[in-house]
């Protein structure tokens, strides 16, 4: 028995009281006595206290200095895609009892979600939308790498989106209820070259909106009036517009011909319907009347024919 830095006495009779360190715990009696034989009358020895191994978190572990045993340290660590909850270091304390709870390992950071950077298109000719597509971004869980839902919220790739901007968004979802969302624009532009006049004396007749890239006009002039200029023009992708500005003139007929066909060429010719009428007890007299002659596809509409009474 060699107690450290203790004087003791070790004549025949003598008691002694064992005690140990702090971390360490007795092995033995506590008290030893000097017996007649020149021994102690028992063995005893202090052991370093040892706290319970710990038990290794699901998706993650731990790293000890020293083992277990007293005032050693063991700190936790979780793997990629896991966040600790709880203490990260505990040390193991004189009751054999760690400092704190032990700590797990939980899936709580967001998955993974990139979208498409903005998409710009120009709609179609003619069109005042445009079709778009893109590709579905692909998320990914940074923890077990299953998700369970991806959710579309706006139109999905390969529709027609018409002009202005359109927010497409998309959220990915994990199992252990964590999201993430992404966002971007579809923008749809109309080119357009500014309305068209309509001409005095006439009528202008578009399609599309009337300005959109691709859209045609038609000019036409009332009755007793003829068009100068284009008949038709078209927007063009450069914003302007084909052709000439039209208008509406007074209709010049040569009436110095020497026959009657040559007359009617001419109204045949500046697509004018020339209508004669019978003369009646009350006027010897022919009437003329003169109107514009509109045909659309081959059909001659009656709404469309304008009359022009000479007085």
């Amino acid at each position: 028995l060699s107690p450290q830095e203790r004087y003791y006495r070790n004549i025949l009779g003598t008691t002694c009281d064992i005690h140990c360190q702090k971390g360490y715990e007795l092995h033995g009696p506590q008290h030893l006595i000097c017996q007649s034989n020149k021994s102690w009358s028992g063995k005893v020895f202090c052991k370093q206290k040892r706290c319970p191994t710990l038990s290794m978190p699901p998706n993650g572990g731990f790293k000890c200095v020293d083992g277990a045993y007293f005032n050693s340290r063991c700190e936790y660590y979780c793997s990629p895609g896991y966040q600790l909850k709880g203490d990260r270091v505990v040390q193991c304390m004189d009751n054999k009892a760690w400092s704190k709870r032990p700590a797990s390992c939980v899936d709580m950071e967001p998955p993974r979600i990139q979208c498409p950077s903005v998409k710009e298109k120009i709609a179609e000719p003619n069109k005042l939308t445009s079709r778009v597509f893109w590709d579905t971004p692909e998320g990914q869980d940074t923890a077990d790498g299953i998700l369970t839902d991806v959710v579309l919220k706006g139109l999905p790739p390969g529709s027609y989106f018409s002009e202005g901007d359109h927010k497409i968004q998309y959220t990915v979802y994990d199992r252990a209820g964590n999201k993430k969302t992404c966002k971007f624009l579809v923008k749809v532009r109309v080119r357009r070259c500014g309305k068209l006049n309509t001409p005095d004396n006439g009528y202008i007749k578009c399609s599309g909106d009337g300005d959109n890239y691709g859209a045609t006009c038609d000019f036409s002039c009332i009755g007793g009036y003829e068009l100068q200029g284009s008949p038709a023009r078209v927007c063009q992708y450069n914003l302007g517009w084909s052709g000439t500005e039209p208008t509406c003139t007074p209709m010049n007929i040569n009436i110095g011909v020497r026959t009657a066909a040559a007359l009617l060429d001419q109204f045949y010719e500046k697509r004018r319907l020339l209508i004669i009428s019978t003369p009646t007890a009350s006027n010897y007299f022919y009437r003329m009347q003169l109107g514009i002659l509109q045909v659309k596809k081959s059909l001659l509409y009656l709404s469309e024919i304008l009359f022009l009474l000479p007085n």
